[in-house]
């Protein structure tokens, strides 16, 4: 308990946590917006902060931090990035792809059944990196369709992508975003929008609801990450004891095919049919029974 009180203390807005509640204060999220797109909004509505869009078909179900629509109907996703996490299989980015994937739910859920797709409203997913995705020192990447064969040609799906660096150097923005993205570094409190966001973290942290909310969503984490440890567990066991028994099958054929070439009566693709080992294996066993036996 001790330890999450502590936990709870020392968190900061690039906590997903604090990022939603922060940013489900109207004013901050609506100033936000307009530092970054350089527009005056008359308001904004929350459609749902934490959203799940999980569609009938088979798919991942995604939590969207903050989605909130302005007095023009254009929406806008929120979201915190920590890390540049890769795929361990592929050793490839998931931004990119996370950023597709996002859209294309917020689209399905914007859209209702029946409806022509002409009323999809403009969408923004922002994401909100403290690093820098493509290593230019941009301030921000703001992405659209365009074509290949003339790039002023512009796809007008009114969808846009942007990637907030908050470790840019590059670029033009404004002094309250420029502050945020201080702010979001290093905590360090430079204007008066900023000044608004540490006070709305302090008042977070005093609230005793908040505290137990917080409480609450690490129990049923740590809840979630026991059992998936604990199927991965049996997984992992019934997995290794497959492969455990393949790889001694495959180092008694490994001996056979050792013990036939020893006896020099054999030839090399009759070893490999015979112990079920690739051709290209059995050559390599015996180039280094050669190399040891000239040791």
């Amino acid at each position: 308990m001790q330890d999450l009180l502590t936990k709870f203390a020392n968190l900061t807005i690039q906590s997903d946590f604090i990022f939603k509640k922060v940013m489900s204060r109207k004013r901050i999220c609506k100033h936000l917006l307009e530092e970054l797109l350089q527009i005056e909004i008359a308001d904004i509505n929350y459609i749902e902060a934490e959203k799940t869009i999980d569609p009938n078909y088979t798919s991942h179900g995604i939590r969207l931090d903050i989605i909130v629509a302005d007095d023009k109907n254009t929406h806008y996703n929120l979201e915190m990035q920590v890390k540049n996490n890769k795929n361990p299989n592929t050793n490839t980015h998931v931004l990119p792809k996370r950023s597709r994937y996002y859209q294309a739910l917020l689209d399905f859920d914007l859209l209702q059944a029946g409806q022509p797709y002409d009323l999809l409203p403009p969408t923004f997913i922002i994401f909100i990196c403290v690093f820098d995705f493509f290593e230019k020192g941009n301030y921000v990447y703001t992405f659209k369709k365009r074509c290949l064969e003339n790039l002023e040609l512009e796809l007008p799906d009114e969808a846009t992508t942007m990637l907030l660096n908050t470790k840019g150097s590059h670029g033009e923005i404004s002094k309250d975003l420029k502050s945020f993205y201080d702010y979001v570094n290093n905590h360090i409190v430079t204007t008066d929008f900023t000044r608004q966001i540490d006070d709305e973290i302090s008042y977070l942290k005093l609230d005793t609801k908040v505290r137990r909310e917080y409480m609450l969503m690490e129990a049923r984490l740590l809840d979630e990450r026991r059992e998936g440890e604990a199927v991965g567990f049996v997984k992992g066991k019934d997995i290794g004891l497959v492969e455990g028994e393949a790889m001694g099958i495959t180092n008694a054929n490994t001996a056979t095919a050792k013990r036939m070439l020893a006896k020099g009566c054999y030839s090399l693709q009759v070893i490999a049919e015979l112990t079920n080992l690739s051709l290209a294996d059995v050559e390599k066993l015996k180039e280094d029974m050669l190399v040891s036996d000239k040791d």
